[in-house]
């Protein structure tokens, strides 16, 4: 069990296309083919469950239809074709996806559009167009673990794109759009075919995460197995379509106190507000057996928005040390009903 301080792995690659991806421009009348390696690094990379996008220059009709036309636009999750700033066009994009910009990477063969995304988004690494054939041997391009949704990722996001869209063009108010959806989160516990995933969302998970710590399958399987843990995954779905594994809380039962040691959500469904809904479930899962919710949380730089929802849902600090605090729910002023539009389907232990 360590604290996440190295870089995350990358979760999406951001492409340039002309001269990066294929080999001419297309605005210049150009009907330029892929490179070749430029397509094993796509297919190897999507494998591992690592996302592209792009971010162009040009008219996004005429790049989107020559993306069409070579049978490459299934590839990516999102595109941003334009004349603007492309750090701009990387933060439209880590926003729609709704990762992190740590985990984003930027390959381009122009040396200035690279210092423009380095300079304003430090933390978003970038690479020459000419090493594209070398990064899936690079660390930052290696997941520990390739479960079977890491090889599906693509189709996940592909599908919370057109999630993202249909607000867009939904009418009402937020609160009826998540209404609309008709979310199901179901809870469970970790079972032996679970724990890649689970070990999986442990290091891929910061921003959501309550104490930026991650677990090895050994470490998981072990806690599974102890009669003093509970260890519980969390999938959703909803009208669209499966989120998969989105979920994991790891529990101690210690004493009249039920301990959340541990607490993440994938960033990709922060929006809908599951947080809470998971939240919710834990205290009053910990109350009907007749025990207090305690939770541990190690700030970190991007797990604050977690803190607030954790004091929402009802807990309060009871100790604060200087890089830890501790909170709890008092038995004798539970916390009210759960957000009412997610309906909670609980699996057998």
């Amino acid at each position: 069990m360590t604290t996440a301080k190295e870089a995350p792995t990358v979760k999406c690659l951001v492409w340039d296309l002309d001269d990066t991806l294929w080999d001419g421009v297309v605005l210049e009348g150009d009907d330029p083919a892929p490179f070749p390696v430029a397509l094993e690094t796509l297919a190897e990379l999507d494998r591992r469950g690592i996302l592209h996008a792009a971010a162009g220059r040009g008219e996004r009709h005429v790049t989107q239809r020559h993306l069409e036309e070579r049978g490459l636009s299934d590839w990516f999750c999102a595109v941003q074709v334009g004349w603007g700033a492309k750090s701009a066009a990387v933060r439209r994009i880590a926003k729609a996806l709704n990762i992190g910009l740590d985990t984003i990477a930027f390959i381009d063969n122009d040396p200035m559009e690279r210092a423009e995304v380095g300079g304003e988004l430090p933390m978003v690494r970038c690479y020459p167009a000419a090493e594209v054939g070398q990064l899936p041997e690079l660390r930052d391009f290696r997941p520990e673990h390739i479960t079977a949704e890491a090889a599906g990722r693509r189709r996940l996001y592909q599908v919370e794109w057109q999630r993202h869209e249909a607000e867009e063009e939904f009418t009402a108010g937020r609160q009826e759009f998540l209404d609309s959806l008709g979310l199901v989160m179901e809870l469970s516990p970790a079972t032996e075919e679970d724990l890649s995933r689970a070990s999986e969302l442990t290091v891929r998970t910061h921003q959501l995460n309550s104490t930026g710590l991650t677990y090895g399958i050994d470490e998981l399987r072990r806690l599974s197995a102890s009669p003093d843990h509970q260890v519980r995954l969390a999938r959703l779905r909803d009208r669209f379509g499966d989120y998969g594994i989105i979920g994991l809380s790891v529990t101690e039962l210690a004493g009249r106190d039920a301990v959340l040691r541990l607490m993440l959500m994938s960033c990709r469904v922060a929006s809908r507000g599951t947080g809470s809904v998971l939240l919710h479930h834990l205290i009053q899962q910990a109350l009907a057996e007749g025990r207090r919710p305690v939770a541990h949380f190690i700030p970190t730089e991007v797990n604050r928005n977690l803190l607030v929802t954790m004091r929402f849902a009802g807990y309060a600090t009871t100790v604060a040390d200087e890089d830890r605090l501790v909170l709890a729910v008092d038995p004798e002023r539970p916390p009210g009903k759960a957000p009412g539009h997610t309906r909670v389907i609980v699996g057998a232990a």
